[in-house]
């Protein structure tokens, strides 16, 4: 570590970077798609003036630069730094080595393959600290001081620049493509947010608690957290378990409860990350190798 920094993560936000700067220059730029946020000014202005993206990113980012160093925090400043100029120079390579990728003409799939580089670079930057700067810090500003939404600042501000974008170079065609290669990055950045691997959490209420307990850990060898609950109706205090388990243990779960008590109360909800023992961590304490 240097400055507070950790050299994986700076290597992983300029990988990301690097997915991210391919995706634009290679579906987006090539196929006439605008995109959100300050990436999209940078198209905008690419499309009217012929000015590289790669330098534009960096010219509407250092304003910003001194106004997010006071209030962003030390090592989230650091990442953003990184991850913008990683960003501005990986564009700036991949216009000056471009690869002709031959879709046919296809803007559905020039929009799903910008949608999903877009949303895969993204994801890897905001997964380990970084952002590319822009509306990412001029959401963090508005919630500290107005107590806006960030997702809703961000969701406005990209809202903006493509309505901006059909107005200034987009057709209808290419605004419906933007529209969907938006959509498709977007929840592909929520899918590396929360994680590839997805689990099972379940509330169960039973007056057989301590059996159910000792076979959930017996049996699945999973471990379960006792929390007290109070009964709005029946106004009596009682036990409440809560397990997670993968979801592919989640029959062996239900059948272990009702073995027990058929007539137990059982609440599964979906929990996209888990971290620690028996997910990401051994009995030891140490990371699990997936």
């Amino acid at each position: 570590m240097f400055f507070g920094l950790r050299i994986k993560n700076i290597l992983f936000i300029l990988f990301g970077s690097a997915i991210f700067g391919f995706g634009l220059v290679h579906f987006n730029m090539q196929n006439h798609l605008a995109e959100g946020g300050f990436t999209g000014i940078t198209l905008i202005i690419y499309q009217v003036f012929g000015l590289n993206p790669s330098y534009s990113n960096l010219i509407l980012n250092v304003p910003l630069f001194f106004i997010g160093w006071k209030y962003l925090g030390k090592t989230s400043f650091l990442y953003t730094i990184v991850g913008t100029v990683g960003l501005s120079i990986w564009l700036w390579v991949f216009e000056k080595y471009q690869l002709k990728i031959a879709l046919g003409h296809d803007l559905m799939l020039a929009a799903l393959f910008a949608g999903v580089f877009v949303g895969i670079g993204l994801g890897i930057i905001f997964r380990f600290g970084g952002t590319t700067g822009g509306v990412d810090i001029i959401a963090t500003l508005a919630h500290k001081f107005w107590g806006r939404s960030m997702g809703r600042t961000m969701f406005m501000f990209d809202a903006v620049v493509i309505t901006l974008s059909i107005i200034i170079y987009l057709d209808y065609r290419q605004a419906m493509y933007t529209l969907v290669a938006v959509f498709i990055g977007a929840r592909v950045v929520d899918f590396m947010q929360e994680g590839a691997y997805s689990a099972r959490g379940a509330m169960i209420i039973s007056d057989k608690n301590t059996e159910i307990a000792d076979k959930i850990m017996k049996e699945m060898d999973r471990g379960v957290t006792v929390l007290r609950g109070h009964g709005s109706f029946s106004k009596t205090d009682r036990d409440v378990l809560y397990c997670v388990v993968g979801k592919n243990e989640l029959m062996r779960l239900k059948n272990a409860i009702t073995s027990v008590d058929p007539h137990a109360f059982v609440s599964v909800s979906e929990v996209h990350d888990v971290l620690g023992e028996g997910f990401t961590l051994d009995e030891n304490k140490n990371p699990i190798q997936r």
